[in-house]
């Protein structure tokens, strides 16, 4: 199946040129490569242990490809890692936290981290403050956890947890997100706003999510890359992937794609 078609009059936002990754005998990725552009909510879908995780790290440049080249923004990730990472927003599996520290606290400390200014002839100590004040508003309103913020991280459950680390993600509001299951422990109404959120922010980002479920992939996705066994075996709207597999619904053509329905 080809992959999709580049959008017109849109620069390259991630570019995976063959990529491999071996870990003694096993292929976790097996010569995977596409492009993605701004604009675009990517579905990451695959079964578990189809590569995925192994790929969303791979891009964030936390975990280096046996062979192959990533361009993040024009910049490879490998050699250019620190600027790579500063287009993206990175929320892995897991995503460690500091246990003992309250919500506010742990965003309030990731904020300078990340965004890091620096007083100048421009920009005043109270006007840092400030910045930081204002982008601490903006996540966890985003994020809906300002019931939360006075606990520590260590208290929260599951769901809590993945939207605190969703919120340390869009600091500095970067052009590419990569949301590793993202929806992870979710209740349905928390389902329904990560998923409507991370749509209307892909308006104008580069969102690649990654996930097992079939209606978070065809809810939100304007693009679905199937995984399996560390390979893309398809590439495309959900139209072109019925199409592709023959089959009228996602979830046939996920089990076809994949193989599943011969296990």
């Amino acid at each position: 199946m080809k992959q999709t078609k580049k959008p017109q009059n849109l620069t390259c936002s991630i570019s995976l040129e063959n990529i491999f990754k071996q870990y003694d005998e096993t292929i976790a990725v097996d010569r995977v490569s596409f492009q993605t552009f701004p604009g675009e909510v990517i579905a990451l879908l695959g079964p578990n242990g189809a590569g995925k995780s192994t790929l969303m790290n791979m891009i964030s440049g936390f975990l280096a490809p046996s062979s192959g080249r990533i361009i993040v923004n024009g910049k490879d990730v490998e050699s250019d890692s620190i600027e790579t990472k500063k287009d993206i927003g990175f929320l892995p599996e897991g995503a460690p936290m500091y246990a003992d520290m309250s919500v506010s606290l742990f965003l309030k400390y990731m904020i300078e981290l990340k965004l890091n200014l620096t007083e100048t002839e421009q920009i005043s100590k109270a006007q840092i403050k400030q910045n930081y004040l204002n982008e601490f508003n903006r996540i966890v309103n985003l994020a809906k956890i300002t019931d939360v913020l006075h606990k520590r991280i260590e208290t929260l459950s599951k769901g809590y947890l993945r939207r605190v680390g969703f919120a340390q993600s869009i600091i500095g509001n970067p052009p590419i997100l990569l949301l590793d299951e993202p929806t992870d422990g979710l209740d349905p109404n928390q389902k329904e706003h990560m998923r409507s959120l991370i749509k209307d922010m892909g308006k104008d980002k580069t969102i690649l999510i990654s996930t097992h479920l079939l209606d978070e992939a065809e809810t939100i996705a304007s693009r679905i890359i199937l995984i399996d066994k560390g390979k893309v075996v398809a590439d495309g709207d959900v139209s072109s992937i019925l199409r592709f597999a023959k089959k009228d619904n996602l979830s046939d053509a996920f089990r076809t794609l994949t193989h599943t329905e011969d296990n």
